[in-house]
């Protein structure tokens, strides 16, 4: 992707709250607090400010677009991109062929500088300049809110969004009905025209077509020749089994629709899992707490456990089992292709508040039993009795 002028307008950083240095989940963690702050639905009028953080996101949340942002921001600081060629044989801003040197043509000139090539245009296979008439859609985000039941073994359903999509009263052309857009003689269809500037030449948007490469004689009454209109829609979304919370999910081309025949952007569907009471996961497991007795863990027995099913499973509980002992259940936990999860169930020795008059006797009796034991397990603390 090459660079754009906004690279060098905004702070993207300074956008997001977050210092240059800052890491991947620090910027992925700043971004998401921001972007539930304004986002549309819960903080209606606040829409320019969630598509400034979307964008802001789009750039330095990508490690590629965010290292060529990191170096034009820097080439521009060091006064690069005011003099591009300062100290080349002395040529300087009042020099030959830089006199009307522009921010706009800074794009095309880092990508012959760093192997990237120029911007795409609507003419030739590689034609330099930047086509600025078609436009990519914008990439939108919705928040999608699951029980953890839904989330454990993915699902199918739909999100509310607004955005951009194709006007429907011209079909997205721009054009009124009954007519259509016709190729624009300036740039014959290429969407840009040439500047010769001495021994350089710079390419820029047709000023007649916009850079789109087409002209549109009469605009559609209803979108005003812009080819889209805004509007609520539904979305289907394919969540995976076991997402977790917190996770993008990315439905590509589902986003804003794209401008004069450009592709669509992309929907990022940020998800929330409600906790469950009993069950919580850890990666491809599940784990449950299961409480039992103090007999139950000194004698041994055979204890039912909850499965998220609904079908609980038998475990048995060796002799001697200790608080917080871990077992392994296969096949319980979040399914998957080939080899479902597994579900880790620790039990916790629960040791009662209040004793019926027969437990009394019983653990009294045990104690009596077992009367030095106590000390021998305490001799090694060296809290033994005088």
């Amino acid at each position: 992707m090459a660079p754009q002028r906004e690279w060098l307008e905004k702070d993207y950083y300074k956008v997001l709250g977050v210092p240059k240095t800052a890491s991947d989940k620090e910027i992925a963690r700043a971004y998401r607090k921001l972007a539930k702050q304004y986002h549309p639905d819960a903080n209606p009028g606040a829409e320019e400010k969630f598509k400034e953080v979307s964008a802001a996101y789009d750039v330095v949340g990508d490690q590629a677009k965010r290292r060529e942002y990191d170096e034009l921001r820097t080439l521009s600081e060091s006064g690069f991109a005011g003099n591009p060629f300062a100290g080349a044989g002395g040529a300087g801003p009042g020099g030959p062929g830089f006199t009307n040197f522009r921010v706009d043509d800074l794009g095309d000139l880092l990508g012959n500088i760093f192997g990237r090539g120029g911007r795409r245009g609507r003419g030739s296979p590689g034609a330099p300049g930047p086509a600025a008439g078609p436009q990519t859609g914008q990439d939108i985000e919705a928040e999608l809110h699951l029980a953890f039941v839904d989330a454990v073994a993915g699902v199918t359903t739909t999100v509310n969004v607004v955005s951009d999509v194709a006007c429907a009263t011209c079909g997205g052309s721009g054009a009124a009905p009954g007519t259509a857009p016709s190729v624009c003689t300036t740039c014959s269809g290429r969407g840009v025209v040439n500047d010769n500037q001495g021994m350089f030449s710079f390419s820029h948007p047709c000023a007649a077509c916009g850079g789109t490469g087409m002209k549109i004689e009469q605009p559609c009454p209803a979108c005003k020749g812009r080819g889209t209109e805004r509007r609520a829609r539904q979305v289907k979304v394919r969540v995976p089994a076991g997402v977790v919370d917190g996770q993008r999910i990315r439905v590509k081309g589902r986003g804003g629709a794209g401008r004069h025949g450009a592709a669509p952007g992309d929907l990022y569907v940020v998800v929330h899992i409600t906790p469950h009471h009993v069950f919580a996961q850890k990666g491809r497991d599940l784990t449950v707490r299961v409480p039992i007795t103090f007999a139950e863990a000194a004698l041994g027995a055979t204890v039912s456990v909850p499965t998220l099913s609904g079908h609980p499973v038998s475990v048995k509980v060796p002799a001697g089992t200790r608080s917080g002992r871990v077992f392994r259940v296969p096949g319980q936990g979040v399914p998957a292709p080939g080899r479902s999860g597994d579900l880790l169930v620790t039990f916790d020795v629960d040791v009662p508040s209040k004793l019926s008059a027969d437990a009394r006797r019983a653990v009294e009796a045990l104690a009596r039993a077992s009367a030095d034991e106590g000390e021998k397990l305490r001799e090694k603390l060296g809290a033994t009795s005088a």
